[in-house]
């Protein structure tokens, strides 16, 4: 779009989730261009995000956007299958558009944004910002400059963990079918490939067989692909769901080497030197250590000013957006050319091509039944957050008891087999929407609350979430009638710090939870809310809390174990030789069907804890035992580890975190969980007996093989 220089160019964000962000703070060091709107139809999200970066104009649709007609360029971050419809219309209309990756969901849909941006005259271009990682443009860079001479193939190795896999996260977008966790994931080596060798022609791939998930759908984490470029050869080992972040980018040349570690942002050469052979080994050993000590020097440093803010921020990962983003606008400021979504669309047919070698077809989804269900008392309970980890064991255990269920949740794609059941049926809706609450709630005789934070970590976003998720459901059970709310919390919520207390269901929740984490702080103002409610306006709940849950298809490196850098290392919240109040999910499933009928329970909680109580370090050891893995659990003394929490407290103040809390004892002992359990009361009045047997709790509590494991 051409536009008068005697202004800024007008940037609107459209999606205002956890990446908008980053592109705000990119887009302040562009010179020549202002934020001027953001668009996302939750507005509480996007007025969040427009005070944060000064934002003038929220608007719910791009239509509004459209019609106020107060921007020149847009950048698309909304999910991919909103890619087309979002970006469509603003190429049209002739605003030039960068789109985060992937394009779009298919490379017809590619071809689509192609038509509409020539139609509208707009540029088009997609955020490939792993081609712009500082250690993949070093080695970028000295390719080109042919000081190692021609180059001749380049080897990519990226395998890596993977977030959504490992919280069983199975609803999202990526795991619906090969494709899209290729589109998600592989784009950025692909991207790296493709910046070296140019555009690639012939792809050959293969796929080992897949994974099984938590709910039993095959899904394929791992390709190799051999591919032909314009200028070199190419292999691509891509694998996902992996234990141990390993990515690098190797460039073969006719007269040396360069590695460019991504994961690690650093750069060495291999080069021989005029030396015999015995010296040029020793020579170019010790030239690539040094190199490597370097880059890992300057990382630390780098960091070290970043968080005092004697420096701006230089993460590798910001300084890659920052200069996908930047050269995105410099190209608008100098004509777009180039700016045709071609080399994306290129990007999105490997993808399609690579899929084509996954040895299973895409997963059958389980459609989600009309909200009819819910007319004439035609469901027995609603489950709420009925998708998640202990939530679709509650489902089963309602459904083996002859109930009848529905189950609200966020995402009702691919969902666990569990919800399959001809007795479930399952609605759309969030927990803060309060129409779709009470819409669910009516005339459904039983509720359970098993909403938690949902990925929420500041306080603000956690009270909406849990806090007031909490109150939306409460509020629309009373004025429904319902006759139970099971409100599932957490042992988080209590003082756990004293080895000397024994701890009940009728132990209220923690009274300086203030200040502690955002999180128990929610879990136990919702508490004394829904204790209040009941108090004062007949509310019919019962609270539950949950130990620390553990199951075969669950996550077992918990948070409530210990503190994971990474999962081969678990750094105690003490010494770890406290027994830890674990419970079994069958057995959490198991209380929450029988305390939607138990009596005499409205306005009681009670605490879920099994009764065989490993150490945190019987528990890495069991769980190392299982899965044939070196874990190590670090146990650590509270007096030291409270020093740290002061000397990182310290740090932020020093870096202008005014607003950062003083670290609290009792939150880190609490953390520890020191104190005794006495579960008889849930024992006595849900008549609810966990499992005892330490030998079948092991065997239940953890995975026999590792969780990426290849199933035959």
């Amino acid at each position: 779009m051409t536009m008068p220089v005697s202004r800024p160019r007008r940037v609107g964000l459209i999606g205002a989730g956890f990446i908008a962000g980053i592109h705000a703070e990119a887009l302040r060091r562009v010179p020549g261009t202002e934020l001027s709107a953001v668009v996302d139809p939750a507005p509480g999200r996007a007025e969040a995000l427009a005070r944060r970066w000064g934002i003038p104009r929220c608007f719910a649709s791009v239509d509004e956007l459209l019609a106020d007609g107060g921007v020149d360029a847009a950048h698309v971050l909304v999910p991919p299958p909103l890619h087309r419809p979002v970006a469509e219309p603003l190429l049209r209309a002739g605003i030039d558009v960068l789109l985060e990756k992937p394009m779009a969901e298919s490379a017809t849909d590619c071809a689509a944004l192609q038509d509409a941006a020539r139609a509208g005259g707009a540029a088009l271009h997609v955020n490939q910002n792993a081609a712009h990682h500082p250690a993949h443009r070093r080695l970028a860079d000295a390719v080109a400059a042919g000081t190692l001479g021609r180059l001749r193939h380049v080897s990519c190795l990226f395998s890596m963990p993977l977030a959504q896999y490992s919280a069983r996260q199975f609803g999202h977008w990526m795991f619906r079918e090969p494709r899209n966790l290729l589109l998600e994931q592989a784009v950025h080596p692909l991207s790296q490939i493709e910046d070296l060798v140019g555009p690639v022609g012939d792809v050959a791939a293969l796929s080992p067989p897949p994974v099984r998930t938590a709910n039993d759908r095959p899904l394929p984490t791992v390709w190799s692909a051999s591919l032909a470029g314009e200028r070199a050869t190419a292999q691509l080992h891509f694998a996902v769901a992996e234990s141990f972040p390993v990515w690098t980018v190797t460039a073969l040349c006719e007269d040396g080497a360069i590695v460019a570690d991504i994961a690690a942002n650093r750069v060495t050469r291999a080069a021989p030197t005029r030396w015999m052979e015995a010296i040029d080994l020793w020579a170019s050993g010790w030239s690539q250590a040094l190199q490597a000590a370097r880059d890992s020097q300057r990382g630390l440093l780098d960091y070290a000013l970043s968080t005092l803010r004697l420096r701006p921020r230089g993460d590798p990962f910001f300084l890659g957006m920052a200069a996908s983003v930047a050269a995105f606008h410099r190209a608008l400021d100098t004509g777009g050319a180039g700016l045709d979504g071609a080399a994306a669309r290129r990007l999105v047919a490997l993808c399609e091509r690579m899929a084509a070698a996954a040895p299973v077809p895409a997963p059958t989804l389980t459609p989600a039944p009309a909200p009819a269900v819910l007319s004439n008392r035609a469901a027995d309970a609603l489950v709420i957050g009925g998708t998640g980890f202990i939530g679709r064991h509650v489902v089963s255990a309602l459904c083996r008891e002859g109930r009848r269920v529905t189950v609200m949740a966020r995402r009702v794609d691919n969902l666990p087999a569990e919800l399959a059941h001809p007795a479930v049926a399952v609605l759309q809706g969030d927990v803060q929407d309060e129409a779709a609450v009470r819409r669910a709630v009516a005339d459904v005789p039983v509720v359970v609350n098993l909403a938690h934070g949902g990925g929420a970590e500041t306080w603000p976003a956690l009270e909406r979430a849990i806090v007031g998720g909490a109150r939306t459901v409460a509020a629309a059970c009373l004025d429904a009638g319902t006759e139970r709310l099971v409100h599932v919390s957490s042992i988080a919520a209590l003082a756990l710090g004293n080895r000397h207390d024994t701890v009940t269901g009728a132990a209220p929740p923690d009274p300086r939870a203030d200040r502690r984490d955002g999180y128990t702080r929610a879990k136990a103002e919702a508490e004394r809310l829904l204790a209040e409610w009941h108090r004062t306006r007949g509310l019919p709940v019962v609270v539950l809390r949950p130990g620390v849950v553990v199951g075969r298809d669950g996550v077992p490196f918990h948070s409530g174990i210990g503190f994971y850098y990474r999962e081969q290392h678990c750094l105690g919240w003490n010494r770890g030789s406290n027994p830890l109040p674990l419970v079994l999910v069958e057995d959490v499933a198991d209380a929450v069907m029988r305390a939607t009928t138990a009596d005499g329970v409205p306005g009681k909680a009670y605490n879920l804890v099994g009764d065989v109580r490993l150490t945190a370090r019987e528990y890495t050891a069991a769980l190392a035992a299982r899965q044939g893995r070196p874990l190590r659990f670090h146990p650590r003394a509270l007096p030291l580890l409270y020093a740290e929490e002061v000397g990182k407290w310290l740090v932020k103040i020093a870096a202008g975190r005014r607003d950062a809390p003083f670290p609290e004892w009792g939150d880190l002992a609490s953390r520890g969980m020191v104190a005794r359990f006495d579960t008889a009361d849930a024992k006595a009045d849900l008549g609810w007996r966990p499992v005892a047997a330490r030998d079948l709790f092991v065997d239940r509590a953890f995975p026999p093989v590792p969780v990426a494991a290849h199933a035959g």
